[in-house]
Formats: structure tokens, sequence, C-alpha cells
């Protein structure tokens, strides 16, 4: 008998990190996303958000990026979604659902000029998963490619329920442990 005010203890409070976590993510839309490069030429990794409650209704939703920050590996130049040649309409983000028949999937569409090097003539484009490195003065000339993969970033009140609720079990069965021993 003494193990059941525990277990409701324990489901009760599990419940209401759960109802905290539901709530906060409803008022919460801002979405965050890693993304790496990987091609011959060059590798890197970045970070967008963007508010998925502006997401367009059309067949191919899309949103504007919020905050965006890449980086070369190798290289100090930080690339911002300021960057983007067509900024402010672009960088967006768009659903890639109906390509994968995943809802929860998204593309960035990114082009940027090598800030790096502002003489050169390189351009770079992000679109969906693909990478590609251009010639603005050569059109329809593309040196290189490669391939762009993301991760969604969990929320913090999500990560903040779960190690709630795991260090709750983890001092119920320590004094479950004590409570047995005397």
């Amino acid at each position: 008998m003494k193990l059941f005010p525990k277990l409701v203890f324990a489901a009760a409070s599990f419940a209401l990190s759960l109802t905290t976590i539901d709530a906060k993510s409803v008022s919460a839309t801002l979405v965050n996303y890693d993304f790496t490069v990987d091609s011959p030429l060059n590798t890197g990794k970045g970070f967008f958000s963007f508010d998925d409650s502006t997401f367009s209704n059309d067949n191919l939703s899309e949103a504007i990026v919020k905050s965006l920050s890449f980086q070369f590996d190798g290289d100090s130049t930080i690339y911002t979604e300021q960057d983007d040649l067509n900024y402010p309409d672009f960088p967006i983000v768009f659903s890639t659902a109906y390509l994968t028949e995943n809802t929860s999937s998204v593309g960035l569409d990114y082009t940027f000029d090598n800030k790096a090097n502002p003489s050169s003539s390189i351009s770079y484009e992000i679109v969906g998963e693909d990478f590609t490195a251009f010639s603005r003065t050569s059109p329809n000339s593309e040196l290189i490619s490669g391939k762009v993969s993301y991760t969604k970033v969990p929320e913090p009140t999500t990560l903040g329920g779960i190690i709630f609720a795991c260090g709750l079990g983890y001092i119920l069965k320590k004094k479950d442990s004590i409570d047995g021993k005397s």
C-alpha cells in the first residue's frame, strides 16, 4: 500500500509537466533548425528559425526566415539572413511534405555571395537538400554541388519536461530503495 501514493504522485507530476509543455508549445511558434552543408569543395554548419504560424496555406507552404547564421568550416566569415541576395523577401523556409510524405520536413531557400572573397564571382545557393556553388559571370554554370541535411532543435520546455520527469523518477526510485532497506 505504500507504493500506491507514490505512483499517484509520480503520475500527477508527470502529467502536470506535460500539460505545461503543451501550453508553452502552443504559444511559442518559433521553430529552430540546424543544417549541415556537405560538398566536395565546402562543408559548413548553420542554424535558422522561423515562425511556423506564418506558413502560407497554398500547395507549397513557405515562411520567411526570422534568423539565420551559417559558417563554412575553417572560415571565420558568418553569413546571416541579411546576406541573401533577395533580402528581405528571402531566405524562406518551405515545407517538403509534398516530396517526402512527412509533415515535419522543411527546406531552406537561401542564395548568398562569397563574403570571404568579395572580388570572387562565386555565389552559393541552398534549395531544400541541394547546395550549389555557381559563377555569377557565367550563367547556368554550376561549379560544385552538394547536399544539405536538417535537424529540428527541440524546444527548451520539452527538454525541461523530460529532465524533470526523469529526475522525479530517479528520486522516487532512490527513496524506494532507502525505504526498502529500513
